[in-house]
């Protein structure tokens, strides 16, 4: 037998059935969205890791190409990455190191086209500077001078900077503009930490201009 409710019971009751008239609906429609947010969260990291895993498979084989000197092989698996997983990390190393791979097979323009892709279409900045860099190197060898200090133009992470000032001083070089060469190596070397490898070229660069680092250090430039 039913129980009947006092009518205390039943204003509650009444109260209840009309809030939930009123904000119900919203009240599930939040809840399915932060339901399907955290179904699309949890979808969205399974598609990343599903897509990291068959990026790292062609990876592979641009890696192989590469050992083999297999120019074709290296821009057929590039191709392929860039078609279904550029987005990924694997894609960015994927392009500098098929990069430098055609590079060293001679095929200048295939090296340029890998390089400018992951300058472009990187999701990591730094593998965009990185990109830029060795894009430099071929205007360089290209006598393409405008062209390489438009590229270094380009903003880059603040841990690049140093090395964007020491590639536009080979740039200033290459050009036989001795003073604007320096400078860049000087900034160059002042930026780069006393333990960074790199330093220790710049300063070889430096040197072959005349210029003493143990000046630099005192914040004064002496030619030898």
């Amino acid at each position: 037998m039913a129980k009947h409710l006092d009518l205390e019971e039943q204003e509650q009751l009444d109260q209840i059935i009309h809030f939930w008239a009123l904000f119900g609906i919203r009240i599930s429609w939040v809840l399915i969205v932060a339901l399907g947010s955290m179904a699309a969260w949890n979808g969205w990291n399974y598609w990343q890791s599903s897509q990291a895993t068959k990026a790292a498979v062609l990876f592979d084989e641009i890696e192989r190409a590469a050992v083999a000197n297999d120019a074709e092989r290296i821009e057929r698996a590039l191709a392929d990455m860039k078609y279904r997983f550029g987005s990924t990390t694997f894609a960015a190393q994927g392009g500098l190191l098929a990069g430098k791979a055609l590079f060293d097979a001679g095929k200048t323009d295939g090296a340029r086209t890998a390089l400018s892709w992951v300058a472009d279409k990187a999701s990591d900045d730094a593998y965009k500077a990185v990109a830029r860099l060795r894009l430099v190197g071929l205007d360089i060898d290209a006598k393409a001078f405008d062209q390489a200090l438009k590229t270094l133009e380009a903003p880059v992470p603040k841990a690049f900077e140093s090395l964007v000032a020491d590639r536009r001083g080979d740039v200033f070089m290459a050009q036989g503009k001795i003073e604007e060469a320096k400078t860049q190596y000087q900034n160059a070397w002042r930026s780069l930490s006393e333990q960074a490898e790199y330093r220790r070229l710049v300063e070889v660069k430096l040197a072959a201009l005349g210029v003493s680092v143990a000046a630099l250090s005192s914040g004064a430039e002496v030619a030898r």
